[in-house]
């Protein structure tokens, strides 16, 4: 079923067994599973059916640290979340990912892979991706030439990415949540504060706010904040006429910890034989969706130079190659070409095809020259936080304010990463790497370019301790016993791949254990 929640009287209260907030990847994936069972459940978007400028303005905030995104175009505020405008990678973590690593402070999840994994193997269909398998056997396909480099190497390892088509949750899964009998879908329902109870020991309702100035609340057994990792802590810490901190904030950690992915060129490789030495596995194939390999650092390498978990893409190419990070590629005004190439009914070739063939120089047969590129995990780190501005938006909620900060150990960790790889390729005969000078210098300066991914991780972070994190286990708020949060924000450690299937698989164990637990 579905409300445009304008629609309603002020004052007007909804009633149901849980609510969630947030109608994207995450916030889907729950109701999807809780459709057609015997609860009601409330699943409040604040935007609509498409985009809306006036929607999107509420996500715009402060940039305090290093150069990032705008925060307004870091997000899609409307039904599918940001999955309106994702590419669709998809790998799964590793174990190290959850592990407890001596050398990596504040790391380790109160969950193992193996806790995953049942999971993993379910978010495979959601997203539209192939069988549960990674590893580069799996993906040979019969080609002899699609086969790993370094194969012989204890320092690295391939690690395979599908690709999803992408699976757009707002069109994708409209119609079945509309039509679910007992999700209740109200849109253009913007939650602006979460209401306790006396005690402070558990919600009782969201207040839900229009520009108009109508107001409405929605209350429930259980709720989720299923929103995106900065408007979670946004949300918990205005959250605040009750709790002075913010709700769940009791021991300062809510909005800290936000992470990204690395994603920068950093090297060059040139390899000693053109014809023998096999790169396919590597290629991306964007539009053909075939699963390719980057290289990474294994476990047992990362615990000997005591760095974080990290890959490399290798793309072929010309030394003339104007190659650019993220955060110089994807652009908003590439978000929005893609956009309109999408709504426009996929005609033409894609935008970010397009602009990659303008930095690119046609290679002529195998190519000898290659572009690396990293993709990394940022070390969690509690000064890299999401706190709140003093501007207000149109709603009157405090906006977001983010200060985004990376420590030593991650440009250590690059620099590492690429001079094991330079040992690597020299020792097997495979060629030579290039480290580019930027990565160089001290690891305390980065260039104008550093990039993160679009990949908001963090914020809720997960632990058993109270003192250490946000969420429990089973992403339950510590000292609320009936909310939860769903999505990257639970995330202790990033991981070197992108969060999405992990996402996903997390919001499908939680929604099993919600319709044990209500």
């Amino acid at each position: 079923m579905h409300t445009d929640a304008r629609t309603l009287e002020n004052g007007a209260v909804l009633e149901g067994d849980l609510c969630i907030v947030g109608a994207g990847a995450s916030g889907i994936t729950i109701a999807r599973e809780l459709s057609n069972s015997n609860l009601k459940v409330l699943l409040l978007e604040g935007g609509g059916f498409d985009f809306e400028p006036q929607m999107q303005e509420l996500y715009r905030g402060e940039n305090v640290g290093l150069p990032y995104y705008p925060l307004q175009a870091a997000a899609e505020h409307y039904f599918g979340g940001t999955t309106n405008h994702w590419a669709g990678f998809c790998s799964t973590y590793d174990p190290v990912d959850f592990q407890k690593r001596d050398w990596v402070p504040h790391s380790g999840w109160p969950i193992r892979r193996e806790d995953l994994d049942p999971f993993y193997a379910r978010a495979q269909k959601v997203l539209e991706l192939r069988a549960y398998k990674y590893e580069p056997a799996d993906w040979k396909n019969g080609d002899a030439d699609r086969v790993p480099l370094l194969a012989d190497s204890r320092a690295f390892t391939t690690k395979m990415w599908q690709f999803s088509p992408p699976t757009r949750f707002g069109t994708r899964y409209r119609d079945e949540i509309v039509n679910s009998p007992n999700v209740h879908l109200y849109t253009h329902a913007n939650v602006v504060e979460v209401e306790a109870n006396d005690g402070l020991t558990a919600v009782e309702t969201v207040r839900v706010r229009g520009f108009d100035g109508k107001e409405l609340r929605a209350r429930a057994k259980r709720f989720v904040l299923a929103c995106h990792t900065i408007q979670n802590a946004r949300l918990l810490l205005a959250s605040n006429r009750q709790a002075r901190t913010g709700l769940g904030n009791a021991n300062d950690l809510v909005g800290r910890y936000f992470m990204e992915h690395l994603e920068m060129p950093a090297g060059e490789l040139v390899v000693t034989n053109p014809q023998t030495i096999k790169t396919k596995l590597y290629a991306l194939d964007y539009m053909a969706k075939t699963p390719r390999g980057e290289l990474a650092l294994s476990p047992s390498a990362q615990q000997e130079h005591r760095v974080l978990h990290g890959t490399a893409s290798v793309e072929g190419g010309d030394p003339a190659d104007q190659v650019k990070s993220t955060f110089e590629f994807i652009d908003t005004a590439m978000i929005t070409a893609v956009r309109v190439w999408e709504k426009g009914g996929k005609k033409g070739p894609h935008p970010i095809g397009v602009r990659a063939a303008e930095l690119s120089h046609p290679v002529q047969g195998p190519p000898r020259f290659y572009h690396l590129t990293t993709r990394q995990e940022q070390a969690p780190n509690p000064d890299s936080r999401v706190t709140l501005s003093s501007e207000k938006d149109a709603l009157g909620m405090p906006r977001a304010r983010l200060n985004w900060q990376l420590t030593e150990l991650d440009k250590r960790t690059m620099r590492t990463f690429y001079q094991v790889l330079g040992r690597e390729m020299g020792r097997t005969g495979t060629g030579r790497v290039q480290i580019h000078d930027w990565l160089l210098s001290d690891d305390r300066t980065w260039p104008s370019f550093v990039s993160g991914g679009w990949h908001h991780m963090g914020t809720t972070r997960m632990s058993a301790d109270p003192k250490q994190g946000v969420v429990d286990a089973n992403c339950k708020v510590h000292g609320l016993a009936n909310l939860y949060v769903g999505g990257a924000a639970v995330y202790p450690t990033a991981g070197a791949v992108n969060p999405t299937l992990t996402l996903v698989a997390l919001s499908l164990r939680l929604a099993d254990h919600l319709r044990t637990n209500i």
